[in-house]
């Protein structure tokens, strides 16, 4: 019998969606794999220093410990933008000299992140950047089988609720469209919606990026290469896991 507390748990389905970390507690039941999807732009942070090598650690959004914290992981402190140096944009991971070890505080993707860690055996940050390799790495690594949640992480409104977000629609959809393309089957409508999400807004992936809301917020700050990096579909060839409180290359 399908109760009130169990049927947003899309537990009959092996590839599942939903939004936030409410969503994220409703459907990681049981999952294998949870993928977090946060565009602008966590996840695509991480992508962007993964590929250069690095590792990447989590980190609650305005914890007075940060700095204390990465000086004990000996990192670098990514900080808000527009305060100069490293921070939660990644055009300035990329422009970096060097790019080890950096701490990466974030209001969404990374607090969703660090808590599925507790519950799920692995954790992978997703973004349109390296939403095709994580597919691929999926397919070699994983049963057919294997439970999958994917978590959009949204944006939030001024009073601190969930301000579902287009482009983590969309970055969601990129990922559960190639897993169907590979055969992968079982998902539930939610993840189906996703994958027709991101299927209509392909062939104008980069102009819609820009024209949404958070796109437009972006480029009026000042920040439109963040915009144009987050669009570059497949541009990533490492998949990001966290393991041992870092993302990092499997």
């Amino acid at each position: 019998m399908t109760t009130a507390g169990t049927v947003y748990r899309q537990l009959p389905f092996s590839v599942r969606f939903e939004w936030g970390l409410d969503g994220a507690r409703a459907i990681t039941s049981g999952a294998d794999l949870a993928v977090v999807v946060d565009v602008f732009s966590f996840t695509t942070c991480v992508s962007v220093a993964v590929d250069r090598g690095a590792v990447v650690l989590p980190y609650q959004w305005k914890d007075a410990g940060a700095e204390n914290f990465a000086i004990r992981h000996g990192a670098r402190l990514a900080r808000p933008r527009g305060t100069g140096g490293l921070s939660l944009s990644p055009s300035s991971l990329r422009a970096a000299a060097t790019l080890t070890r950096v701490v990466l505080p974030s209001p969404n993707g990374s607090e969703i992140a660090a808590e599925l860690a507790q519950d799920v055996p692995l954790v992978a940050a997703v973004s349109l950047r390296n939403a095709a390799a994580t597919v691929d790495w999926v397919l070699a690594a994983l049963p057919p089988d294997a439970v999958i949640a994917i978590v959009a992480a949204g944006e939030k409104w001024l009073d601190g609720s969930l301000r579902p977000a287009v482009e983590d629609q969309i970055g969601a959809g990129a990922f559960i469209a190639g897993l169907s393309a590979a055969g992968r089957d079982i998902f539930s409508p939610e993840a189906l919606m996703a994958a027709a999400a991101f299927n209509a807004a392909e062939p104008h992936l980069a102009e819609l990026l820009r024209e949404c809301s958070s796109g437009r917020e972006l480029i009026s700050a000042g920040y439109a290469e963040d915009v144009e990096i987050a669009a570059d579909l497949d541009a990533g060839s490492a998949v990001a896991l966290l393991r041992d409180g870092a993302f990092r290359e499997p």
